[in-house]
């Protein structure tokens, strides 16, 4: 066999189960492209935001707060959150509370759109593939089972073929877990941070309330 094998002829060699996994690779890079361009576009920094919302309920100006949330343009998520909350800070502590944790929540929803799906695709990526090769497998076997001069050249390529398509599920596998881990780690720092602002605002709230 030629050393030198473009990958239209690795597609052509891994046989059927190449277009499902092609599908399935035109998605996993579709959704993570998507999902840098929401995250990149959206900016889910929390700590510039929230210093200046805190500074103005320190100087005891709420209005200036929500006109901080509302004029914001780097921090969109972390601000409407903000935002509700200061909107609803004449019904209480715990009112408050529960409004920026649903609005949190609702946006946080937002941002793991999509993930469900890198997952189900890390997982039946490698499935598919090794399925490729199963099938070729079986075709080599039963070319080499016909074959009058059974050699170790015949035998190689059969296994060649087949397991193709188990390396191309996996490596779309490893795109779509590694992707998936990446944005549930800046999702759950930004969880982590939306809760600590939301806290500290909360309190800031209150503290001037009782002076």
């Amino acid at each position: 066999m030629d050393k030198s094998i473009t990958l239209i002829q690795f597609f052509k060699l891994g046989g059927w189960a190449m277009w499902p996994l092609l599908i399935f690779s035109i998605a996993t890079i579709s959704l993570i492209l998507e999902r840098l361009i929401y995250i990149l576009i959206h900016n889910l920094k929390v700590d510039d935001i929230a210093a200046s919302v805190l500074q103005k309920l320190r100087e005891n100006d709420i209005e200036g707060a929500k006109e901080i949330c509302k004029k914001s343009k780097k921090n969109k998520i972390a601000s409407i959150i903000l935002l509700r909350g200061l909107e609803m800070s004449h019904l209480g502590e715990h009112r408050m509370e529960n409004i920026i944790a649903t609005e949190a929540a609702k946006k946080i929803n937002d941002l793991e759109r999509g993930f469900n799906f890198l997952i189900a695709l890390g997982s039946l990526s490698p499935i598919t593939g090794f399925l490729g090769t199963v099938s070729g497998m079986i075709t080599a076997f039963r070319d080499i089972a016909n074959a009058a001069d059974v050699n170790a050249q015949l035998v190689a390529n059969g296994i060649f073929e087949a397991l193709i398509t188990t390396a191309y599920g996996l490596i779309i596998a490893i795109v779509a877990i590694a992707g998936y881990n990446i944005f549930s780690h800046i999702v759950d720092n930004f969880t982590k941070d939306i809760e600590l602002a939301g806290s500290e605002i909360v309190t800031a709230i209150i503290s001037q309330e009782k002076k």
